[in-house]
């Protein structure tokens, strides 16, 4: 886009240094590099928002696109299944109508489910451990806390 050649590139640090002064130059590098650093960021925001216009604007197209074919579909559907049945027409219109879009969602009739148990069993007999305190079995005697022999019973 821009083709500067080395002898131009020095044409042009000659003039700077000696239209700013060898004094000032590195201050009006810094603040030239800092309004580089801005456009730059001011012209990737403005890409960016471009870009997403655009995507939006592509997908929106699709939505309609895909809207447009399911119309179709649900119409050779619902023409493939009138031709299928056709004592479906007489038929008496349901009470609540479905909505085309949701009708995939609807909910369907559950299975049933299957009757409680009449008894529930015992903890023991379900092979799970018993919860909470246990008595200590007849075989083993209780233990006793031991004490530290430099307190007194009832110290820490």
């Amino acid at each position: 886009m821009f083709d500067i050649a080395p002898s131009e590139l020095l044409l042009v640090v000659i003039v700077a240094i000696v239209v700013i002064g060898p004094k000032d130059l590195p201050l009006a590098l810094r603040t030239a590099g800092r309004w580089i650093g801005k456009m730059r960021r001011v012209s990737n925001h403005f890409r960016a928002g471009i870009e997403t216009m655009i995507r939006e604007a592509e997908l929106a197209d699709m939505e309609k696109k895909w809207q447009e074919q399911n119309a179709q579909i649900m119409a050779q559907s619902a023409a493939a299944s009138a031709a299928e049945t056709p004592h479906a027409a007489t038929a008496e219109a349901p009470a609540h109508p479905v909505d085309p879009v949701l009708a995939p969602h609807a909910p369907t009739d559950p299975a049933p489910l299957p009757p409680p148990p009449e008894k529930l069993l015992p903890v023991e007999s379900r092979g799970e451990r018993p919860r909470g305190p246990q008595p200590a079995d007849e075989g083993h005697a209780a233990v006793a806390p031991a004490v530290h022999p430099h307190t007194e019973p009832g110290q820490p």
